[in-house]
């Protein structure tokens, strides 16, 4: 037996019996016999693969995404979906086009929750859809670590013509998520005339899931894209502090 790794898993099974309760790295440590600073190292390599989430300096820890996915526990993706459905509905009333929340599974780009607009047109997408051929799928991609996105293109490599036109060659990607990164907000303009606009949902400063927002390339103005990404950013805002109050 592996003394480290039986150790890991004492510390995700105590983390498991109140997974949204966050414990402290002392109670952590004594619950599970174990050294704090020997805990403590334990706790900063799952941190780093998200299979715990850091509340905040001695604030606690508690189980992280990763943990989640691992069983498809749908848990995970109700506690954001509840955290942000009163703001997206909101959203959708004051900007009267369709919004929504969407997580990354594999390359595909998983909606979670969805408010529709009042609009005779209105914008319709997937549940499911690549990645790279979504304003929010491009967004999550983005806000991988360099390390993730190493290993997401390694596993799913760069984007094909189809999914994202200007994007296919290491540089340009690169460029792309660059771009995203520094504005913390994704367009996309498809062939199909839709706009689409995401913004990141942060739970304890890490990236959970993307707020989108999508209308129909005619009602795109000026006017209406700066009030877009504000009105997003300011939603997307109010929803990480719920989630990191959880």
């Amino acid at each position: 037996m592996i003394q480290v790794i039986n150790r890991a898993f004492d510390v995700l099974e105590y983390l498991s019996v109140a997974s949204a309760q966050p414990r402290l790295l002392g109670e952590i440590a004594d619950a599970v016999q174990l050294n704090h600073g020997t805990c403590a190292n334990i706790l900063k390599t799952m941190v780093d693969r998200d299979y715990v989430d850091q509340v905040g300096p001695k604030k606690g820890y508690c189980l992280g995404q990763n943990a989640y996915r691992l069983t498809d526990n749908t848990a995970f993706q109700t506690t954001i979906q509840t955290a942000a459905h009163r703001e997206m509905v909101q959203l959708t009333r004051h900007l009267d086009e369709s919004c929504l929340l969407a997580v990354m599974k594999g390359d595909q780009r998983l909606l979670i929750h969805r408010e529709l607009c009042g609009q005779a047109l209105q914008v319709q997408t997937p549940p499911e859809k690549h990645v790279y051929d979504s304003a929010s799928g491009r967004l999550l991609v983005a806000m991988l670590s360099d390390t993730e996105l190493d290993k997401f293109t390694v596993r799913y490599g760069l984007p094909t013509t189809a999914y994202w036109s200007d994007a296919t060659h290491p540089q340009a990607f690169m460029d792309h998520i660059n771009r995203i990164r520094a504005t913390e907000c994704a367009f996309q303009e498809s062939g199909r005339q839709v706009i689409g606009y995401a913004v990141p949902i942060r739970r304890f400063g890490k990236v959970v899931a993307s707020l989108s927002l999508y209308l129909p390339a005619y009602r795109h103005t000026p006017g209406k894209a700066t009030e877009v990404q504000v009105a997003l950013r300011q939603t997307a805002e109010v929803i990480n502090r719920t989630l990191s109050a959880r």
